[in-house]
């Protein structure tokens, strides 16, 4: 079975766990590494997207598509030169192409986000502390915590990021807290999600598949955890009822607890000016009707306009 992701030292490791959990259900895999238009921009130096530090207007020369880090491998999918496909989540657009399917999702990692550098809290770091993010979204909350933060881009794979932090580029960076666990890297300090809302899917993994391969999608959804799924969907749900893409401020927090699912979702200005919020608790035996819900809600107070 043929397991395609891309290269980076991270979509490596989440390919490497889905391989080993493949092959202790009996499945033979090969690992096939497919670069993506998202690695080429990352591997661009400093150019691509560079978001103003207050305003988040990017200029004419970043790669807007959400599906960036994906569209070359579910290329390849499509094609049959592979039979899964293994993605962060949080990197997947709310739409698939027609005849692919989110086939697993297996157990999953932290999901909230993380600081990296001297400070153990936001509330820690001294005023006009230089924070390096490429997320608009956690641009978003960053200041509309601490509006004095000098927040600014920063590229580059995790390794590439904190070799920056270290050399005393920055102060301080936002990374997830999953990829540093898979990384086995200890630097970073989660943050509440009451503090940082994560991304839709952030610590998710998804296994797409061919939806006419019967043997791909069933040894896919044998790795699929039931709680981690039902968290996915809503989220997923909340980012297309917004209508978000890798490029807006928004992030969704789904946790399944006994019986109950709660969602919190966050819509802001890249600027931290401005910013809706909810939280809803609703049945997870249908969390794409939660999600919806609470976009619903978010548009009604106001989403729209902040994130327009």
């Amino acid at each position: 079975m043929r397991l395609g992701t891309r290269g980076s030292a991270l979509a490596l490791a989440q390919a490497s766990l889905v391989r080993e959990r493949l092959e202790a259900l009996g499945e033979e895999v090969e690992v096939v590494e497919i670069t993506t238009s998202g690695d080429r921009g990352l591997g661009a130096g400093s150019g691509g997207a560079q978001p103003d530090r207050r305003s988040g207007e990017h200029r004419t020369d970043a790669i807007p598509d959400k599906s960036r880090f994906v569209k070359e491998i579910e290329d390849a999918l499509l094609r049959g030169e592979i039979d899964l496909a293994v993605h962060s989540a949080k990197d997947v657009p709310g739409e698939l192409p027609d005849g692919l399917a989110i086939a697993g999702v297996p157990e999953r990692a932290d999901p909230r986000d993380a600081l990296c550098g001297g400070a153990a809290a936001i509330a820690d770091l001294h005023d006009g502390a230089v924070v390096g993010t490429s997320s608009l979204r956690r641009r978003s909350q960053l200041l509309a915590l601490r509006p004095d933060l000098d927040v600014r881009e920063v590229r580059g794979n995790v390794d590439t990021r904190l070799g920056k932090l270290a050399a005393g580029e920055y102060g301080a960076l936002v990374l997830a807290q999953a990829g540093l666990e898979r990384l086995g890297r200890p630097e970073g300090e989660p943050i509440p999600e009451a503090e940082m809302t994560p991304a839709p899917g952030q610590g998710c993994l998804a296994i797409e598949a061919r939806a006419d391969d019967p043997a791909a999608l069933e040894a896919a959804g044998r790795l699929t955890d039931r709680r981690s799924l039902i968290e996915l969907t809503a989220e997923r749900a909340v980012m297309a009822g917004l209508g978000a893409t890798c490029d807006t401020p928004v992030g969704a927090h789904a946790r399944l607890e006994g019986d109950g699912l709660t969602l919190e979702a966050y819509a802001g200005r890249p600027d931290g000016s401005a910013w809706v919020r909810d939280t809803l608790e609703g049945d997870p035996a249908d969390p794409g009707d939660v999600g919806r819900a609470v976009a619903e809600r978010m548009l009604a107070a106001g989403a729209r306009d902040v994130l327009g």
